[in-house]
């Protein structure tokens, strides 16, 4: 199985179940799990702004404003260089391009590490932010990577419990800052504790992962990706559940300081229950889809965040924090079971799309492998500049009414769209199974790519 130096897998075939059984599922595992260690950390890296600011008090000249701005352009970036580092795995191999990618964490770091001090200028934290966007794109090259390693059937899971995994990069460096915020310390602690971490991460990769040949680059697929509906269809689904996921992990904390007047220290003890529950579900809502089919999980997911927001507009407008902090948190919840289940529909409505084109056996696994490869790093940046979107609603509504209202009006018409989109494009007809549980040919042929499970 192995060859070129032993870090390259020559032949992989997870569909074959004995294959899989006996020597595939043991090295697709093993990958994951430091998979996910890299991204966890990339996750961290990325969102540590989120965490800095509530370090940052009146000595450092910025209003909330400035600071919703920051987290901005440094989720911006993020979604940005998910594209690119999707096709990386291609070109250099997936174990490759880990080692890689995990050790640019360390430019950002380093950087936050150097400027982070009352007196520094708010454009000089503007561009320190942008470099640490870089993290954000780990989510995307690590989940490609991961999608090729796993069969169709346990991809629900295992792309849950990679990205899962890696989000608990958000809560896990909030923790961190409440401790070192407790302790009385200063960020320029929390930075110098990921320093080394990020070497662990890539050393870890470079020891325990492996490259699949037939990962190979293929810029066709890309382009078809690009091409097809279904790509952007998904993409404006991620928005709303990703985009709201990592928006609201940089924004909490800065709506309980400017909203709810909370101190650093009692922010930082409300931000972290979220985006931890919210991580903690995501392998939850792949099994889910898994089990009961992707769309229609997904649909009844945008009904209950829709529910949720609604009750949030009332909890700000009333200025009751407690009830606030209780549904945000469901909100977290759901954002997280929504990302599971909305990426697992990717690979099945690419393998419908295979069976629409007459493909039969491994010729449609391979498509459809090859089109959901590309197409989760064009729908995972798309997605993610949903968390732009919701810093600069936050930021708008602050400057305009000094409280986050009227961002989280705009956030129930999102949902309220994403909502209507999964029912019309995924569950207006009604889908004829396979033995396996998917959707079967007869389904692709009413609709292209609806069938989705």
């Amino acid at each position: 199985m192995k060859g070129r130096g032993g870090r390259w897998i020559e032949h992989w075939d997870p569909e074959d179940e004995t294959f899989w059984r006996e020597t595939g599922e043991r090295t697709a595992r093993r990958n994951l799990f430091f998979s996910v260690v890299s991204e966890h950390i990339g996750f961290s890296v990325w969102t540590m702004w989120s965490v800095l600011v509530l370090f940052m008090g009146p000595e450092y000249g910025l209003t909330p404003a400035d600071k919703f701005l920051l987290t901005s352009v440094v989720t911006l970036v993020g979604a940005v260089v998910r594209v690119p580092y999707t096709f990386a795995v291609a070109v250099f191999g997936g174990r490759n391009w880990t080692i890689v990618s995990a050790g640019l964490l360390l430019v950002p770091t380093v950087a936050a590490f150097a400027v982070m001090e009352p007196g520094t200028s708010f454009s000089t934290f503007l561009l320190v932010g942008l470099l640490a966007g870089i993290g954000g794109g780990n989510f995307a090259s690590s989940m490609t990577n991961i999608n090729a390693f796993f069969p169709l059937r346990k991809k629900g899971w295992a792309l849950g419990l990679n990205a899962g995994g890696g989000n608990v990069g958000v809560p896990v460096i909030q923790l961190a800052a409440l401790a070192i915020i407790g302790a009385g310390g200063g960020p320029r602690v929390l930075l110098g504790i990921y320093i080394p971490l990020v070497l662990v991460a890539a050393v870890l990769a470079a020891c325990f992962m492996d490259n699949l040949t037939s990962v190979r680059n293929d810029t066709g697929a890309a382009k078809d990706a690009a091409r097809d509906a279904h790509t952007w269809i998904m993409s404006v689904l991620y928005i709303g559940t990703f985009g709201s996921f990592i928006g609201y992990s940089f924004a909490f904390g800065q709506v309980l300081q400017s909203q709810f007047g909370r101190s650093p220290l009692q922010a930082a003890y409300l931000t972290f229950i979220g985006p931890l529950l919210g991580s903690l579900v995501r392998p939850l809502g792949g099994r889910l889809a898994d089990r009961y089919g992707g769309a229609r999980i997904t649909l009844w997911n945008f009904v209950a965040m829709a529910a949720a927001t609604a009750v949030l507009v009332t909890a700000s407008a009333a200025g009751s924090l407690a009830l606030f902090v209780a549904v945000f948190v469901v909100l977290f919840v759901l954002s997280g079971l929504g990302n599971g289940s909305a990426f697992k529909m990717i690979p099945g409505i690419f393998r419908n799309k295979a069976l629409e084109k007459g493909l039969e056996g491994e010729a449609a696994v391979a498509y459809g492998r090859r089109l959901s490869g590309a197409s989760m790093g064009l729908i995972g940046a798309v997605g993610a500049l949903g968390g732009v979107a919701v810093n600069l609603a936050f930021r708008q509504s602050f400057l305009s009414s000094g409280s986050g209202t009227g961002a989280f009006v705009a956030f129930l018409a999102c949902y309220a769209v994403c909502l209507a989109v999964t029912w019309a494009v995924y569950l207006r007809r009604p889908v004829v199974r396979t033995p396996d549980g998917t959707a079967g040919p007869e389904r692709v042929k009413a609709g292209a790519g609806r069938a989705v499970v």
